[in-house]
């Protein structure tokens, strides 16, 4: 729901100000990278992209994950309760998409997927068979699409497996506002700037100032 200029770089005329996530609708993987990009002044070389109803095929690749469920509620006929418990795929999708009995709405969301990449990614480190591997790649040859290489992917594999053991997750602080009649999540620039900071540090990069954005027009 954060309100920011969505960036067409094909055809400008076409920016406007509205909800990054409308990016994709607007103008696919392209535009939500150059969303993304303005928004924060990184660079994006590569994009995963996962089709989130097959989502459950991978957990379940995996062998399902452990999560300890703060909120039990019932959601498309899958109901989890509170506390400790191994959730198979489907299971996963509903706790990574429920967002109505959570007080916190979005960010509770956001907060359990988060969650739930970081322990399949643990799950996928810990197989040993083949055969788990074999169903692995099937899950994701029929639910991902990437700009990455075979070449990148082993590279990646290869140099950057310690950094699954140290995730640093980073909120986007705003204030929630009706803009037009609609709800919206602003951000100021002055947050922008500082979680580009952040970004760019870690990226070895010097900083750069933000593209300021009127997020107050249209």
């Amino acid at each position: 729901d954060t309100r920011t200029k969505l960036i067409n770089n094909e055809n400008p005329n076409k920016n406007r100000i509205a909800k990054i996530n409308a990016a994709y609708a607007y103008g696919g993987i392209e535009e939500s990278i150059d969303t993304v990009e303005n928004f924060l002044n990184v660079p994006i070389d590569y994009y995963i992209k996962v089709n989130m109803q097959g989502f459950k095929d991978i957990v379940d690749a995996v062998g399902g994950i452990d999560v300890d469920n703060k909120i039990a509620f019932n959601l498309d006929g899958v109901t989890l309760e509170k506390g400790p418990q191994h959730l198979n795929g489907i299971e996963t999708l509903m706790y990574a998409r429920m967002r109505k009995a959570d007080p916190r709405g979005d960010f509770g969301r956001e907060e359990r997927q988060r969650e739930v990449i970081s322990k399949i990614i643990a799950k996928g480190k810990s197989i040993k068979t083949l055969t788990k591997y074999d169903d692995i790649l099937k899950a994701l040859e029929n639910n991902i699409n990437t700009n990455l290489n075979l070449s990148d992917m082993i590279d990646i594999q290869s140099n950057y497996k310690v950094a699954a053991e140290s995730i640093e997750k980073l909120q986007v602080e705003g204030e929630g506002k009706m803009i037009n009649g609609g709800w919206y999540w602003v951000v100021d620039d002055e947050t922008r700037q500082s979680l580009s900071d952040k970004l760019r540090e870690q990226l070895n990069l010097q900083s750069e100032a933000v593209a300021k954005i009127n997020t107050y027009s249209n």
